[in-house]
């Protein structure tokens, strides 16, 4: 049993009250700015004894919305800020489209390298893999591009509930940075933080 006021209740009671409050700033920011798209997000906790620190975006078998968020996520988090920064960065994503965008982008890369493969002369297992490749490129290639969107945007709904998405974006300064690698999925932590500043300007 968790003792009251223990560190796991207090950041327990912070993801809820926090996501009840990202939430509806969520969907106010998805119906003016992606009207076709559904915008009803469900915010779930991922409690697997397994899982890392971490939060994504995805849709369930209705087209619904999903932001999941870890438990190790919840615990690492230091104040309101930094909870609402991570659920509206996730949200920031659908609104985006970047899902959609991110496979159109695989399978288009894909049949790049599969046609590029086929005028060599290449077929069965050298086709199957050049197709493997170049969607293992398109899925990263603008991988970069949509973490600093997701920022952006996030940074404004952070706003928009009434957090400090500047000091939210201080969880970068704890996180292990990417650097600049080539195909790498997430920026710098410094262009992160950048961008947040930009969007909030």
């Amino acid at each position: 049993m968790i003792a009251t006021g223990s560190a796991s209740e207090v950041a327990a009671r912070r993801f809820v009250s926090v996501a009840t409050r990202i939430e509806p700033a969520a969907e106010a920011t998805c119906r003016r700015d992606a009207p076709d798209l559904r915008c009803d997000f469900e915010i779930v906790v991922d409690d697997s004894p397994d899982a890392s620190i971490n939060a994504y975006q995805l849709r369930d078998d209705r087209d619904r919305p999903v932001i999941v968020v870890t438990v190790p996520m919840i615990a690492y988090v230091q104040n309101d800020d930094e909870m609402a920064f991570v659920l509206a960065h996730e949200a920031a994503h659908h609104i985006a489209r970047h899902l959609d965008r991110r496979r159109e982008s695989t399978r288009a890369s894909a049949l790049i390298f599969a046609n590029a493969a086929a005028r060599t002369g290449a077929s069965g297992v050298a086709l199957e893999t050049a197709a493997r490749v170049g969607a293992a490129l398109g899925a990263r290639a603008y991988a970069k591009d949509y973490e600093l969107e997701a920022d952006a945007v996030g940074a404004r709904i952070a706003r928009d509930a009434g957090y400090d998405a500047i000091n939210g974006a201080r969880y970068f300064e704890r996180s292990p940075d990417p650097g600049n690698r080539f195909l790498g999925t997430h920026p710098p932590n410094a262009n992160r933080v950048e961008a947040v500043r930009a969007a909030l300007r």
